[in-house]
């Protein structure tokens, strides 16, 4: 097994692979150890991310780090000082305690200080302008150089081999997958077979990944810091200092002060010119990049605000060094999509060091076991689009990316640069009308809808935003009448051949052995039972199957698909996401609007819920299939994506009489979680199973044939499930639900909220969540018999507790 890269990341995958008895490791490294970001690093080692597996991931690292000098006999530098992070406003504080209730669920130490608690823990500070702070005290420090030097000795030390000095030129494949690397040493060149490799080669990664046509979407940027004269009366232990609101961040370095930035416009460097200029020089190793003091002079007058002392210290370094960055701020990890064998973990976004120790541990399970250990989608690499490789792109949206770290996680905030990369063919009719889109794997796609005179973009909060009256609008208006949504982002494939049925029956939970015209819901499972997919199958005909899914998992659903059909099957399977258009028509009066655009029977005993078939609208054929995921009587329309300006057009020309409204993902999402309709990636996981997520319905356990994962699925039916999904609402209408709210039941936390939204019709801000009965059975009468509350922004708040949807729970009004 060969590792590509000899920093923080590639020794720590090494370390990992042998302290699980992988033994036949090699790191190969181009220069030496630490020479490309990892040595000019910061070394700060926080735990708090965004979900709960990263955070247990980041938290192991630093549990790894306090132990590391003792194993291997090599000096680390590790120390827990803790982190205080910092709010001068409101909503700052409010998302620095929402950080801290998540905390708090993680098994983090926090709390959360005034201004004047502030003071004490970091005396240096100015406060006066502060609403208040967070503090961590298990975060700490390390030096990047040394810690990885201890994961090196430690992984030669179980046998693993480290190489210095050797340039990997490219990864040799065979029938689709890895058979190793060819090599130059100097003069010499060579090759050395290995049935995985790991890309671990930092802001180089991209361009090993492209001699394989792999998607590896990494760009450098520059990242500046500053170290100070000796700072007087410093305390050695001093927390770092966070200040989100200024950019900036504050650490004590051998008695100076080391301040860097996460600054809103980065500066991209390192991609190769169409001329054939620029790119990462041959020789980097141990480099810096030029000083920009007009570009950090605004940064460093800002970090001054926050610790004056800086105003009468002198400068010793003005540094600048590159780091990677990926499109949204993730790191990337696990198999390629794009090549058997082949495993990333690369693109650490300047959180590389805290993020080493579990992501090098993730990454060794992944390649032994065959999968992960928990759910990892947030950084998993088919999370990546083919498109976002592209090097323009990249440029263009590392500008921002970097600035991400410390700007505003806002309630549905939508990335700022290189927009409008795939668009619908209806996108400039919905623009026309006044969309206000966001961005889904590239895609544009419309959240909600301004009325004329209203301008159609954001104004964020973590209160209720300035599209909250048109989305509820839209959300009544697919209740009460008719609504149209374009739904042409959805991942679509196609399975075809005389095996498709026994493949797809073998792949999916429930049973896909029904007549042509049935659509099926199911899942995709693994060994472990737990839910890799959630989609819909149509069957066309006797040979032809049609899969929708979401668009954010077109390259992971797609690969799960292709990696599970037999190399002997009869059948194969074709990615038609964009040659098909999506029209959803939903509201108790569809049946009435598309009887005016149609001549087919639309009754119940003409076309009953869950069928699908050709019909003819406009001038075009259509596959009409009746679904919700609003939980309306509706359509959904799938149409050649030509055809589709036409159909909308005749929709819109004959929906006036019915009061048709165009709605959008907003809407879309408040309107299925009164329906508690699971979104797969936040209420269903590779972590849960079909039974705990309240999906047994769509579970067919008597297919003759079983599917993949049954015997692990029966195993838990038998003994019953610990933890149950359900359904939320806050009895305090002004609040709202967004995620990862602290589930309270008689004063315990028993979990957390998955997704959350405001439901217009209930009148109150509904969440899923799963509740764990630590001591036995989630049944229905542990579930009936607790109090509940949810933690909001550290705010305990009373809600109504339910296993059914609050929202018609015999689902009548889909069968209208």
């Amino acid at each position: 097994m060969v590792v590509i890269g000899g920093g923080i990341v590639g020794c720590s995958v090494a370390y990992h692979l042998a302290l699980r008895g992988v033994t036949d490791v090699v790191v190969l490294e181009r220069k030496e150890l630490t020479s490309g970001t990892t040595w000019h690093a910061a070394g700060l080692v926080g735990q708090l991310r965004a979900t709960k597996n990263l955070t247990q991931l980041a938290k192991y690292t630093s549990e790894l780090f306090h132990s590391l000098e003792q194993e291997t006999g090599q000096a680390t530098g590790f120390h827990q000082r803790g982190s205080v992070s910092v709010a001068a406003n409101d909503e700052r504080f409010e998302e620095l305690k929402r950080g801290a209730s998540m905390a708090r669920l993680f098994g983090l130490d926090v709390e959360t200080l005034s201004p004047g608690e502030v003071k004490e823990l970091v005396p240096l500070a100015y406060v006066d302008d502060l609403v208040g702070g967070v503090h961590l005290p298990g975060d700490g420090v390390t030096n990047p150089v040394d810690t990885t030097r201890a994961l090196a000795k430690g992984a030669t030390a179980r046998g693993a081999k480290i190489h210095e000095g050797v340039r990997v030129d490219r990864i040799l494949t065979s029938r689709g997958r890895v058979t190793g690397v060819a090599y130059s040493t100097g003069d010499d060149v060579g090759e050395m077979r290995a049935d995985a490799v790991v890309n671990a080669a930092g802001m180089w990664s991209r361009t090993i990944g492209m001699g394989v046509d792999a998607t590896v979407p990494v760009h450098a940027a520059e990242h500046f810091y500053v170290v100070t004269e000796a700072v007087h009366g410093i305390a050695p232990n001093m927390p770092v200092l966070r200040d989100p609101d200024n950019w900036s961040y504050f650490k004590e370095e051998a008695g100076k002060l080391l301040v860097g930035w996460f600054e809103p416009t980065a500066k991209p460097w390192g991609m190769r010119k169409r001329d054939g200029s620029g790119g990462i020089p041959d020789s980097f190793a141990f480099d810096s990049l030029p000083a920009d003091l007009e570009h950090i002079e605004p940064l460093l007058a800002a970090a001054t605000a926050r610790l004056p002392v800086l105003e009468s210290l002198g400068i010793q370094l003005f540094f600048n060094g590159p780091e990677s960055f990926t499109p949204d701020d993730r790191y990337l990890l696990g198999e390629s999509p794009d090549l058997k064998g082949l495993y990333l973990a690369c693109g650490f976004n300047s959180i590389g060091i805290q993020s080493s120790g579990g992501a090098g541990k993730a990454l060794a399970d992944w390649i032994i076991d065959g999968h992960p250990d928990r759910d990892l989608w947030d950084v998993d690499i088919r999370r990546m689009m083919p498109f976002q490789n592209n090097a323009d792109y990249l440029r263009d949206r590392t500008t921002e990316a970097l600035g991400l770290l410390y700007a505003m996680h806002w309630p549905f905030r939508q990335p700022e640069t290189a927009r409008g990369v795939r668009r619908s063919p209806l996108h400039d009719r919905l623009a026309d009308r006044g969309a206000c889109f966001g961005e889904v794997a590239g895609w544009e796609r419309p959240n909600w809808f301004a009325p004329a005179g209203v301008e159609p973009s954001y104004v964020y909060s973590y209160g209720r935003q300035n599209w909250f009256p048109f989305s509820a609008e839209e959300h009544t208006a697919v209740r009460e009448g008719v609504g149209l949504f374009d739904l042409s982002s959805f991942s679509k494939f196609a399975v075809e051949g005389a095996d498709a049925e026994k493949v797809l029956n073998q792949i999916c939970a429930n049973d896909v052995s029904v007549p042509a015209g049935k659509i099926v819901y199911t899942q995709w499972l693994n060994d472990r039972g737990t839910i890799e997919a959630d989609v819909t199958v149509t069957r066309q005909s006797d040979h032809q199957y049609l899969i929708v899914s979401a668009a954010a998992t077109q390259v992971r659903d797609f690969a799960w698909l292709k990696a599970h059909i037999p190399e002997s099957a009869r059948c194969w399977v074709s990615d038609v996401t964009s040659s098909l258009a999506v029209l959803s028509v939903m509201g108790p009066r569809s049946r009435s609007l598309l009887s005016q655009v149609t001549e087919e029977d639309l009754s119940n005993e003409g076309f009953p819920f869950g069928t699908s078939r050709l019909v003819d609208l406009g001038y075009a054929r259509v596959r009409a299939s009746r679904i919700t995921y609003v939980g309306e009587l509706g359509w959904e329309l799938y149409l050649p994506t030509e055809f589709a300006g036409d159909v909308f057009d005749r929709l819109q020309s004959a929906g006036g009489q019915y009061g048709l409204q165009v709605a959008g993902y907003h809407a879309l999402n408040s309107l299925r979680m009164e329906k508690a309709y699971r979104h797969w990636g936040h209420d269903i996981t590779p972590d849960d199973s079909p039974l705990q997520a309240g999906l047994g319905f769509a579970v067919s356990w008597e297919k003759p044939d079983g599917f993949f994962g049954k015997a692990s699925l029966q195993r838990q039916a038998e003994e019953g499930i610990s933890r149950r999904l359900v359904q939320f609402k806050l009895l305090e209408s002004e609040r709202l639900l967004h995620h990862n709210e602290l589930i309270w039941r008689d004063d315990s936390i028993v979990g957390h909220i998955t997704s959350g939204m405001y439901g217009h019709t209930v009148g109150g801000a509904l969440g899923m969540g799963y509740v764990e009965n630590k001591e036995g059975l989630a049944d229905n009468k542990f579930i009936n018999a607790g109090q509940y509350e949810i933690e909001v922004a550290g705010d305990r708040v009373r809600a109504e507790a339910s296993i059914r949807p609050f929202y018609d729970p015999t689902s009548q009004r889909v069968r209208l």
